[in-house]
């Protein structure tokens, strides 16, 4: 499950709670949307998204054993193909959401769990634990149209993208940094969480129109909105 606060200065923090894996099943995945929907339903001139969660792991992707707990090799299929499916109004909700985002991933983030921290506009990590890992090469699966998509405007190097996508390569806190996937990574959770604040607070400070800023956002990646079934308005201000 997840919580979802309001701070003094107009941030929201959506934790994931637990010390578990954070793996996305349908009640996880159905939490987040809510409290996605919450905020921006609530949101204000100015309004930041931190995602963050607790314990060893951001979120270890979909929840297999879920899918492979079902009667047959067929049904597993459409648990997985339903996971798939759930968590793409997640990434669009996201793409979408009328203010700044910002993923604190103190802990790994695999496979879905990287590309639920990849909708964000930020990322920052720690370095002292945790990795970004695409895990699908290694185990057999092949990628959504939307995760591929989302890498592809997140990510500007060909060569990241094939050692991600391709190649399975864990990667860690600075070596994301150099790679261009996180913008900053810190050596503990304490400093995480300081510096995810500061730069929500920073940009809530910019008091931004939330409608505005969405627009501008969903105009980068119109490949990716696309897939999403999010349409760009072009909005005049009068």
């Amino acid at each position: 499950m997840c919580t979802l606060e309001k701070t003094g200065t107009n941030i929201f923090i959506l934790t994931l709670t637990g010390a578990d894996e954070h793996r996305l099943n349908p009640t996880l995945i159905d939490s987040i949307l809510s409290a996605l929907r919450q905020a921006k339903s609530q949101a204000t001139k100015g309004s930041v998204l931190i995602t963050t969660s607790r314990g060893k792991f951001f979120s270890n992707g979909f929840d297999l054993a879920w899918a492979q707990a079902a009667s047959s090799k067929p049904k597993a299929t459409e648990r997985l193909h339903h996971m798939v499916e759930l968590l793409k109004p997640v990434v669009a909700e996201l793409i979408s959401l009328p203010m700044p985002t910002i993923a604190a991933v103190n802990g790994h983030a695999a496979a879905a769990g990287l590309i639920l921290a990849l909708s964000h506009d930020y990322i920052h990590m720690k370095r002292d634990r945790g990795v970004l890992y695409m895990s699908e090469v290694d185990i057999g699966l092949p990628f959504p149209d939307y995760f591929t998509a989302l890498f592809r405007a997140k990510v500007g190097s060909p060569s990241v993208l094939r050692d991600v996508l391709l190649r399975g390569t864990k990667v860690k806190g600075d070596e994301a940094v150099r790679r261009g996937i996180v913008e900053a990574a810190h050596d503990n959770e304490e400093r995480l969480s300081e510096a995810t604040m500061r730069l929500g607070e920073q940009l809530a400070s910019r008091k931004w129109l939330g409608e505005i800023y969405k627009e501008i956002r969903k105009s980068l990646y119109p490949e990716l909105c696309g897939v999403l079934g999010l349409d760009h308005l072009i909005i005049a201000k009068l």
